[in-house]
């Protein structure tokens, strides 16, 4: 059995997809924009638009009763890869032990203009 998880503290979907789903132990948490829910802007900067796609997923795993530490696996699509180093000085912040696994790729576009989003898996030890 499947549950939607959804958050007024992160940002809306902008496509017929959830924020979270929720099943069997495991947390699957959709890309995350850099959008704070406040302004609905994007920060500029690298760095910046880490840090609030990183507060977007730390809502939803609030709101699911998850932390970081349950964090197993993140997936970051960056627009241009040069931005790896500054985009994972921040990234280093959130996550200071024991990191999930996590992959980084370049793409093309990212909606909006996005300079980052971040795809997370989390599963909770019961």
């Amino acid at each position: 059995m499947k549950k939607i998880i959804s958050t007024n503290n992160a940002p809306k979907a902008i496509g017929p997809y959830s924020q979270a789903v929720y099943s069997g132990g495991h947390l699957y948490i959709s890309g995350q924009l850099p959008i704070n829910v406040q302004t609905g802007k994007m920060p500029e900067g690298i760095k910046e638009q880490t840090e609030q796609a990183l507060k977007n997923v730390k809502a939803i795993l609030e709101e699911a009763g998850f932390t970081l530490a349950d964090v197993v696996k993140s997936t970051v699509l960056l627009s241009d890869i040069k931005d790896f180093a500054a985009m994972n000085e921040v990234y280093a912040k959130y996550y200071t032990n024991e990191s999930p696994a996590r992959a980084a790729y370049e793409v093309v576009n990212l909606p909006l203009g996005a300079m980052v989003e971040i795809e997370t898996i989390a599963v909770r030890n019961e």
